[in-house]
């Protein structure tokens, strides 16, 4: 019985790691509408960042944080402001495509620069550390801390949309772009300012991904498989839908690897079907159709 409670909590916790993925991508297509093809390239873009930082450069971790996550913010918001708002209009293809181009560019470009091995980051004791809850049941600190970043920052994108006029601008221009305007919202402005939001949340986690496990430049399809079912399973236009079906997918790759190691990826997809089945707007959809 611990087992499978050991197996449902970590199935949780990685759940966590996958709201971060899924959180960036929610916000791309709920506020500007755009599919982000890259989004998994981003967030191993991101993970190569910190281990840049730290690695190569010699920087402390917290200080990498500090500089990585508010610097693919600000890359976010050029390539929003002065690209992808060129390709934004009823021609939902355009952004595909040039999406598409960035994902190969960027896969490529990593794989140039650190070859095809794979990369890790050293964090010492805080990658084995483990806190003993009695009964055979042990959480893993680092896994916890991922966790509890995924729900902050799901948490700290859910009061800036509700509670700023930032936020509100962002919901009336996801609603109606042409009326927002009209009232004065700069669009091309706001949108890079989602892009912004979303780089960050992405930068993120990249870095508690090489935390947790090793990266190579062809990990991003997968990452943006794993987003695009918590976003699905989630309900587009949640924020907390997006946290649910991160945890659901998690915890449905954990059981399969308990069952089997080779079955951890097949259960989370069966998962994705299984709502796609009986739910099909998702667990909490909010974003209406126009």
């Amino acid at each position: 019985m611990a087992e499978w409670i050991n197996t449902i909590v970590q199935g949780v916790l990685l759940g966590g790691l996958y709201a971060m993925f899924a959180a960036g991508l929610s916000l791309s297509f709920g506020v500007m509408r755009m599919i982000n093809i890259a989004h998994g390239d981003m967030i191993v873009f991101g993970a190569y960042t910190i281990v840049v930082a730290t690695s190569m450069l010699g920087l402390p971790l917290p200080l990498g944080m500090l500089l990585v996550v508010p610097g693919v913010a600000l890359l976010g918001y050029a390539a929003q402001r002065w690209v992808f708002n060129r390709t934004l209009g009823d021609d939902i293809l355009r952004p595909l495509v040039l999406t598409f181009g960035l994902s190969i560019v960027i896969r490529n470009s990593l794989q140039a620069a650190f070859s095809a091995d794979v990369r890790g980051l050293d964090i010492g004791e805080l990658g084995t550390a483990t806190w003993d809850l009695g009964h055979g049941i042990a959480i893993g600190v680092l896994p916890a801390l991922v966790m509890a970043a995924g729900v902050a920052s799901i948490a700290a994108v859910q009061w800036l949309f509700r509670h700023t006029r930032t936020g509100r601008a962002f919901r009336a221009t996801s609603d109606d772009p042409a009326t927002a305007q009209l009232m004065g919202v700069n669009r091309d402005h706001l949108y890079a300012l989602a892009m912004a939001v979303a780089s960050a949340v992405v930068a993120l986690a990249g870095i508690f991904l090489v935390m947790r496990t090793t990266i190579a430049p062809g990990d991003g399809p997968m990452r943006l498989l794993y987003s695009f079912e918590a976003v699905i399973m989630g309900g587009l236009g949640s924020l907390w839908g997006t946290l649910a079906g991160g945890i659901l997918l998690g915890v449905a790759q954990a059981i399969g690897a308990q069952l089997d190691p080779g079955w951890g990826v097949l259960f989370g997809h069966l998962a994705f079907l299984a709502v796609l089945l009986l739910r099909p707007q998702g667990l909490f959809p909010k974003t209406r159709d126009r």
